[in-house]
């Protein structure tokens, strides 16, 4: 028993270092914003269903210190003051399974170039709750989520009154991608889901409880006029909007995609998507990126799949290149008229 006992103790010890070790690591490689950015988590309630959680990047010249966000240390003012009035403001939709921090780093990267950002946790579709996965609750009550937090951020945020509300902006990765092609204007439709996942079978397939077999009223779907700008990286479903399904879009686009994506492949997603837009969009294609690679950077030490990229690809190398287009992006088309 004593033997145990120490062998147990040793454990402990052992972890209790490791521990140690990933916060001295995350202590010192906090990502430093080059102009002063605010940070604060919000509930925003939503009255047809749970209250959803926001995380809001903002320009503050409060002082700053480091901040866990996620599994990102993060240099901010956490509660500071807004800096700067006419504000443009980005709403965020994460993918599958994701945070409100799973694009920290981007949403960083904004505020510090004069951004509000608004990232959503999406209910029932997060890391700790998937309940309504594989279900068309999974796909439809996104762009709800997305309308109830900019209705918030432009009337009931205690620093609305500095955000221009003729500068709104979206992102959107995989999941988040579909969410915002169809807050901008998209329509997909369901049943095509069914029968392309029977002949045509791809990752997000598997993830259906029960393949749709048939349409919803395009009335379910809900578009937010207010967004005239939008990144889509990655979005998953894209063959669910044939055949014109995209008409009405007449935001602004930036659209990325992984040359190593196997997620979401891009002969039936973004090629589609860049076919039916009525504008073309900025299309980017990454070499060597798979569909992870466009998710925040994790620290070295973290074993997570959603952390791995292959064939030596540098994923905050990239992010620099990526996040420095997103910000051109979004203030070429959000620019003040």
């Amino acid at each position: 028993m004593r033997r145990f006992l120490k062998f147990v103790g040793a454990i402990v010890v052992l972890l209790v270092l490791a521990l140690g070790g990933a916060f001295i690591s995350l202590y010192k490689d906090a990502e430093t914003p080059a102009h002063p950015v605010g940070f604060a988590a919000v509930i925003v309630q939503d009255a047809d269903d749970r209250p959803l959680v926001v995380g809001i990047w903002y320009p503050t010249d409060s002082m700053a210190r480091r901040s866990l966000i996620g599994m990102s240390m993060q240099q901010v003012s956490g509660g500071g003051n807004v800096a700067g009035r006419g504000l443009p403001l980005i709403v965020i939709s994460h993918g599958n399974y994701g945070l409100l921090s799973s694009h920290s780093d981007t949403a960083l990267a904004l505020a510090s170039a004069g951004f509000v950002v608004a990232a959503v946790t999406h209910t029932g579709d997060n890391a700790k709750d998937q309940g309504y996965v594989g279900t068309p609750r999974w796909l439809i009550d996104r762009q709800r989520h997305i309308h109830r937090v900019l209705d918030y951020m432009l009337n009931d945020w205690p620093a609305h009154a500095q955000i221009d509300p003729e500068r709104v902006g979206m992102f959107g990765f995989s999941a988040g991608g579909f969410t915002t092609l169809v807050s901008i204007g998209g329509v997909p439709d369901l049943a095509r889901i069914g029968s392309h996942c029977k002949e045509q079978p791809e990752f997000a397939c598997a993830l259906w409880k029960q393949l749709p077999s048939a349409s919803v009223p395009e009335s379910t779907w809900i578009h937010d006029p207010r967004i005239k700008a939008a990144v889509i990286v990655a979005p998953g479903f894209g063959f669910a909007f044939e055949p014109d399904g995209l008409s009405h879009v007449t935001a602004a686009v930036q659209l990325w995609n992984g040359a190593d994506d196997i997620n979401v492949p891009y002969a039936t997603n973004e090629a589609i998507v860049r076919r039916l837009l009525p504008t073309p969009p900025d299309y980017h294609a990454v070499a060597g990126a798979a569909h992870f690679s466009f998710l925040a950077p994790c620290p070295s030490w973290l074993p997570l799949p959603v952390c791995k990229d292959s064939g030596g690809f540098d994923r905050m190398a990239f992010h620099r290149n990526f996040n420095r287009d997103v910000i051109a992006f979004f203030q070429d088309k959000l620019a003040r008229k």
